[in-house]
């Protein structure tokens, strides 16, 4: 089984993300960079599926500058067993759906695939809308949020939990499923294995390697952009109430005036 997994470096969902000055685009070099923790649980679900699967094969997909490398190498740590990284500057300021034919270009570069997995949501951009564009692009079946993923022969399987019950989808392979965060803890990259990813194969593409054109792609281009934004203002103190024996009633009032009863 040819398993093909989208990941994507992404600014420390710890610290403080801004967007840049001139374009507003997010400002990747303001912070630290990691492999979306969605993501790793996708990798795991991939290697799960490896390892019930024997001769399947891992490959992990991502677009975005350089430095994503990283991203890539900590994928390769875990287990997958290559990479293709899409990088090129006239990238920079894609909106989702140009990432999503992006993407789908360099996902046909891998071979015949029978299985897209991706994170649901990536925790910079969030929308949620990257693997099910990817699978429309590719005219194939999308199972979305998945909270346990099973693949039996040529069928996958997955089951989806929210809050009107538990749904189980199944279609055909070759399929696109995305993961929720909680359809696994993924591992921990072993010494041997974060070894091993210096010697596993990485496939650097230019947008002419991956036969996509400049004008697809890029903020000049993108179907959505930021116009404008504004620092978050600093919290205000909040409204001290005095209780002088009308506490409660002054509480009351104060909830009335925001109207929340």
């Amino acid at each position: 089984m040819n398993i093909v997994v989208l990941v994507k470096q992404v600014p420390d969902t710890y610290s403080e993300r801004k967007l840049s000055s001139g374009d507003h685009t997010l400002d990747r070099d303001a912070t630290d960079a990691v492999l979306d923790e969605i993501n790793e649980r996708a990798v795991e679900s991939a290697l799960q599926l490896k390892e019930a699967n024997d001769g399947s094969e891992v490959t992990v997909v991502t677009m975005g500058p350089d430095r994503a490398t990283d991203a890539i190498r900590k994928a390769l740590s875990m287990g997958a067993d290559k990479a293709v990284h899409l990088s090129d500057e006239a990238l920079h300021g894609s909106c989702a759906v140009q990432t999503a034919k992006a993407l789908a270009k360099v996902i046909g570069t891998v071979g015949d695939v029978d299985l897209i997995l991706a994170g649901n949501e990536a925790s910079d951009g969030r929308s949620g809308a990257i693997p099910a564009m990817v699978a429309e692009i590719l005219d194939l079946p999308s199972l979305t949020h998945a909270r346990e993923l099973t693949v039996d022969g040529s069928t996958v399987t997955v089951r989806r939990e929210t809050d009107d019950g538990v749904t189980v989808l199944t279609t055909e392979l070759p399929a696109v499923v995305s993961v929720n965060e909680k359809i696994n803890e993924p591992r921990y990259p072993s010494f041997k294995g974060i070894m091993a990813a210096k010697k596993k194969p990485v496939t650097t593409l230019t947008l002419a390697d991956a036969g996509i054109d400049a004008s697809e792609v890029g903020l000049a281009n993108a179907l959505t952009s930021v116009t404008s934004a504004q620092p978050k203002p600093p919290k205000s103190a909040g409204e001290k109430v005095e209780d002088e024996g009308d506490g409660g009633a002054k509480i009351a009032a104060f909830l009335v005036s925001q109207k929340l009863i």
